[in-house]
């Protein structure tokens, strides 16, 4: 069974390096799998239904190369 993320808690989670909203990417089972920050490029993992909301856990996210 994969632990949920409180619905109320993804309403006020925000990126801690800069403060702005965060998308949700799921699994396919529904399940959150990592909270991305566009703005900063970075993506906070969810572990057990638990966001890691450390800048240093965090990993970058890939940049589109935008060539057309």
């Amino acid at each position: 069974m994969n632990a949920r993320i409180d619905p109320e808690l993804l309403d006020i989670l925000v990126c801690p390096k800069c403060k702005g909203e965060l998308d949700v990417v799921r699994a396919a089972d529904g399940a959150e799998q990592a909270l991305d920050c566009g703005a900063c490029a970075l993506s906070y993992p969810v572990e057990d239904g638990i966001p890691v909301m450390l800048i240093e856990e965090a990993r970058p996210l890939a940049r589109d190369s935008g060539g057309d």
